[in-house]
This record gives structure tokens, sequence and C-alpha cells, in this order.
């Protein structure tokens, strides 16, 4: 066997052992503790609310989440403020029936980060569906000054050319921003569900006129850089960094090598980890994993081609992935170094032992919560995550935001 294939297999196998999905979300029992391999810990709500995406930290304490309908809410010394952030752009959201296969993933408001220096330049990032016309919309990234629970002087620093499939009910948006160490800012965008049929290498994804399924590298104020990998090519848009993508929903900085990781949504089966490598293409959707939705009939040539990047780590099956982090803090010591990964239709979290750009091991530390929308790192160390719906995906329904809360081991001995 030969060593892709045989990676392949452990994956595979590795996947198979850790499925099994809960049929409705759960909520925590009183006192709960959940118990892994290195940490036992419970589940502390921090707040409910309509579809929570993402999640941010000022350098004051407060804690910024973005409500996919269109609200950023702050969480100040653990209380939910009443009234939503002032300022924001419009934002097209399409729930409440206008959604596709899990209703879940239509539009709206989506990722919220800091400029690495809002301390000084108090500089907030957005990323959104901006309406157009007739209806339509298309990702965009709006940046203002938060000041005083408002913000002031938004303006679109980037809008994506990435059309749909003829339809808004299309999902697939992307969204996900982060910046490395260089202030360089960094935007997945989606394939938007454009269908995988005839010529593949002639999909959205695959061409470079358009941002769909590709991830863009930006100055922080929108401008390309002059060293982006298609600068001056023609029939090429200059943003784009690396193609090839279906739906990258998690992005993170590795904090020692600066290795940017990527993980993206296959279609049924095959969801992906990726090392993105400027100018690089991952393959959608001519190689991959996955199988047709309604058929399970084979969609890509293979999982290998020459000229294509072939993912790092797979899900089969698929665990819908979501937000990614490397676990940084002291709170749970024995994860310092850790990628933690959420899991929208797994409802899970769960954590990879890494080698490098390797995955050694997955352990999962939560399941059957709910959809996973997102995990980040606080300031003080604890880790947060966003329960975006149930699996029955009630539109307007409060879901939370929990916080993970070290439970010692001393203290649950006896219960075991």
């Amino acid at each position: 066997m030969s060593q892709r294939n045989s990676r392949f297999v452990t994956s595979l196998v590795s996947a198979l052992v850790l499925a099994g999905v809960t049929a409705f979300a759960q909520t925590p029992a009183p006192g709960q503790v959940f118990r892994t391999a290195q940490h036992d810990f419970r589940l502390e709500v921090v707040a409910m609310l309509q579809h929570p995406h993402s999640i941010a930290f000022t350098p004051e304490g407060d804690m910024l989440i973005t409500e996919r309908p269109g609200r950023l809410r702050i969480v100040r010394q653990g209380k939910l403020l009443p009234t939503p952030v002032a300022g924001l752009p419009d934002v097209l959201f399409l729930g409440n029936g206008a959604t596709s296969q899990d209703g879940r993933e239509q539009a709206g408001l989506r990722d919220v980060v800091l400029h690495p220096q809002f301390a000084s330049n108090r500089l907030l990032y957005l990323s959104y569906v901006k309406p157009g016309p007739n209806g339509y919309g298309n990702l965009a990234v709006a940046r203002g000054r938060y000041e005083n629970d408002r913000l002031t002087n938004v303006q679109d620093v980037f809008v994506a050319n990435a059309p749909g499939n003829g339809t808004n009910r299309s999902s697939m948006w992307g969204g996900r921003i982060a910046f490395d160490k260089a202030g360089y800012l960094f935007v997945t965008l989606g394939d938007r569900q454009w269908p995988a049929v005839a010529d593949l290498n002639r999909h959205p994804a695959q061409d470079l006129l358009t941002h769909n399924g590709k991830t863009v590298r930006l100055h922080d104020d929108g401008r390309v850089p002059k060293d982006n990998p298609f600068v001056g090519k023609p029939h090429a848009l200059p943003e784009i960094w690396t193609l090839g993508h279906r739906n990258a929903q998690g992005m993170a900085f590795h904090p020692t090598t600066g290795d940017l990781f990527q993980n993206e949504h296959g279609p049924q089966g095959g969801d992906e980890m990726n090392v993105i490598v400027p100018g690089m293409n991952y393959g959608w959707p001519v190689i991959g994993y996955g199988v047709n939705y309604t058929t399970g009939l084979a969609i890509h040539e293979g999982t290998h081609k020459e000229g294509f990047t072939p993912p790092a780590h797979v899900w089969v099956p698929s665990i819908g992935v979501s937000g990614m982090i490397f676990y940084t803090g002291d709170r749970f010591s024995g994860w310092k170094g850790d990628m933690l990964v959420g899991g929208m239709s797994g409802q899970r979290l769960v954590r990879m032992r890494m080698s490098g750009r390797r995955v050694l091991a997955e352990e999962i530390l939560i399941q059957g919560m709910g959809r996973m929308r997102d995990v980040q790192q606080g300031p003080d160390g604890a880790i947060y995550v966003s329960i975006d719906a149930n699996v029955r995906g009630v539109d307007g329904e409060a879901t939370p935001v929990y916080r993970l809360v070290p439970v010692e081991r001393a203290a649950t001995a006896t219960k075991r």
C-alpha cells in the first residue's frame, strides 16, 4: 500500500471509529462533568443568542459575538448587553424558511476579528453577505472603529466577485477571517454551491477570474499585496492566494511555525484540513473524498492528481467542520499546542494532537450538544464555543454560547 493510501485508510478508520451522531442536540445536565484523556470540564452558559456565529475578545475584556441575522452582541463582565452594537452595515440574511438542505448556512453576518493593533487603532473587521441587485448578495468584509459600543466610519475593504448558481438559496459562503503576524488579511470564499458536473476543471472554484472557492490575501485596508502569487498574471484576480476550495469554515495560524491551516466542508463525506501554501490548487471538485448527496456516486476524478495539493487530513464521514484554533493557554495545559476544531453536522468539538503539519491523534471533547459553529480561546485561557441552532433547525431559536470550565480531577475522582 502506498504511503498516501495508507494515510487515507488511517484517517478513514479513525473517522469511522469516531462516527455516531446524536439525533438531537442535548442540554448538559446540571453539574455534568465531561471527562477526557487529559482534562475534565463543565459547560457554563455565557449567553443565549439567535444563530450565534463567531466570537472575539477586546483587550478591555468585552466578548463580541456575531448573530447571523445581522447583529453584533456584547457580553461584558459576564452579562449580555440588551442592545446590539450600533453602526453595522446592512446584512442579507436568508433565514425564516429561505434555506437549502439543512437550512442553517444561509448568508448573514459571519466572522468578527480585531485588527492586530486594535488597542491603538480600534479597528474591527466583519465578514457578511452584502445585499446586491434583485435580492442577491455577495460576501464582503467591512471594517470600522469600535468605540462606545458602536461602529463608526464603516467601509468595505473587500467585496467578492463570487456569483451564486442562480439562487441565493445556495449556501457555501465561506467568510472566515484571519490576520498573520505581518498584518496581512486572509479571507475564505465558498464555491457558492455550484454543481460539480461535466468538466470539473471548469468549475468556478477552478476559475481564477472569480472568487468562488478561493482564499484571498489583502493589506488591512483592502489593497492587494504586490507579492500575491497571481499579481500581474493574465486571466487571474490578483487578490487570490489559493484556489480549489469548497467551503472553508475554519482558519488558524500555527502559533510557532506560522503555517496557515484551513478546514473545509466536503460533500457527502470528505471534510478536509489543508495547509495553505500560496498559489496552490486544493482540488475541489477535481479531487476529493466525497460522494454525491443524492446518489452516493463519486464526484471527483480521484483522490490525488498531479498539479493539485491533497489534504493534510480528512474526516470520512464528514463532521461539518467549522471554527478552529490552536490552543495556547494554561487552563487546559495538556492541550497546549493542540488544534481544536468544531463540527456542525457532527455536533462535536475535536482535539487534534499535531506534529508539525501531521495529525497524530483525534479526541472528541464534546458531542451531541448542537451544531458547533465557532471555538475561540479567551484572554483568560478559557475555551468558548457557539452553538448555532439545534439539529431541528428552528429559525430564531436561542441557542447557547458555552464556556469550558476546568474541573480538578481530585474533586471528581470519587464519582468515576
